[in-house]
């Protein structure tokens, strides 16, 4: 992969750099969301929810809503109000902390854990559709490139780097 040089072979100013990015951002924000509406008709969760249990799963062990709404950058009352929708939904539950009984635990559940996965490998196979004609190293690039940004976002705003 290349950055477009000047007539004269001079890389571009940084503005112009900076001004692409967003550019292709606004497409890339367009793009997932279009992706996003396109395949739901095969999900039972939407993307916060996923996003919440595939952390969960992630976790070496149960957090409380502090720790979970810092592993995602949100406040705590907005990840208390997408725990109580996986509870309804039954794919988390909540149980007191051993240590601290003022604290409760979150874990998926089987269910959330299945369709987690389920999403997850849809999600995979999806990409890997998308992305068939690209080569090994552009598709390292470009997860490169994502984790780079997405961990430059979490240090602004300061949360957990994914």
């Amino acid at each position: 992969m290349t950055v477009e040089r000047q007539p004269d072979g001079a890389e571009p100013p940084r503005e112009d750099l900076i001004d692409r990015i967003e550019r292709q951002t606004a497409f890339l924000n367009r793009n997932f969301e279009l992706l996003h509406r396109r395949s739901r008709t095969h999900s039972e969760m939407d993307r916060a929810e996923y996003l919440m249990l595939r952390t969960l799963g992630a976790a070496p062990e149960p957090p409380d809503i502090n720790a979970l709404a810092t592993m995602l950058g949100l406040n705590p009352s907005t990840a208390g109000r997408q725990v109580a929708a996986l509870r309804r939904k039954g794919f988390a539950t909540t149980t007191p902390d051993p240590a601290d009984r003022r604290r409760s635990l979150i874990t998926p559940t089987e269910t959330g854990r299945r369709l987690a996965a389920e999403e997850r490998l849809r999600r995979q196979e999806g990409f890997a559709d998308l992305l068939a004609g690209w080569d090994e190293e552009d598709l390292r690039l470009l997860g490169e490139m994502f984790r780079k940004y997405n961990a430059a976002v979490a240090r602004k705003h300061f949360t957990r780097e994914p």
